[in-house]
């Protein structure tokens, strides 16, 4: 019997070609902290010669994997979008972790366990235990997509967060994205995209001295936990 052939829906074969080399995934992973980075910096992390970094990027820019920004004679790249990282992070799930051979590869993964950036939104038990708080708080409601309340909207606004602005973004607005180290969700989308970035602003979170670490502050820890205890007081005073 002939096996009758059925169109593809998607053309997912050409995109999984570009992530399956090992180069161009380790570029790609490099930039998952939302950073824009040189090719001369891509080829380093990726431990490729300059020349070779050059033709991997040209792939990935033939490819829609990424994007490339000029500044005077340097070019800058990073991922072409946020559904780019969302695709790699699905893959690091389904992957697994990779041997730890080194104390500092184990110090760098506790780290990236314990908070760190999936593209633009707070991942690993931080960017969990953030969104155990908002949901214990009733700021949020839903499972696999979440929905602001008014009380939620009020709270969030006295963190810096934009709602509406988050809402109008050409992305999805309050998925929950599932985080490959902790295997629960974290916020993701529009929304958590500018919660992260307001916490940030207002030094709850910072930027660690590795890539994609943040590490959690003292006064992001207690406004965490006025949030999970619903201490409107406490609160009060961390966002004004």
């Amino acid at each position: 019997m002939v096996a009758e052939h059925v169109a593809a829906d998607a053309a997912i074969a050409p995109v999984a070609a570009l992530i399956a080399d090992p180069t161009r995934a380790a570029m790609l992973t490099a930039l998952l902290d939302g950073r824009a980075l040189a090719a001369g910096e891509l080829a380093g992390l990726a431990g490729v010669s300059p020349a070779t970094a050059s033709a991997h990027l040209t792939r990935l820019l033939d490819g829609g994997m990424v994007t490339v920004v000029s500044q005077g004679r340097h070019r800058y790249y990073r991922l072409a979008g946020p559904e780019v990282a969302e695709v790699l992070e699905v893959l690091a799930r389904v992957g697994g972790r990779p041997e730890i051979r080194s104390l500092r590869q184990s110090r760098q993964a506790r780290l990236l366990e314990e908070a760190r950036t999936c593209y633009d939104h707070l991942a690993g038990r931080a960017g969990v235990e953030l969104l155990r708080a908002l949901l214990a708080a009733e700021y949020l409601v839903g499972e696999e997509a979440f929905e602001v309340t008014a009380e939620g909207r009020a709270g969030l606004g006295r963190l810096g967060v934009d709602v509406d602005a988050a809402r109008s973004a050409r992305r999805r607005f309050a998925p929950a994205c599932l985080d490959w180290t902790e295997r629960r969700s974290h916020l993701g989308g529009a929304l958590g995209a500018a919660l992260t970035s307001a916490l940030m602003d207002r030094g709850w979170y910072r930027k660690g001295a590795v890539r994609r670490v943040v590490e959690v502050t003292e006064s992001g820890r207690e406004g965490v936990v006025a949030i999970l205890e619903c201490k409107e007081p406490t609160l009060h005073a961390l966002v004004t």
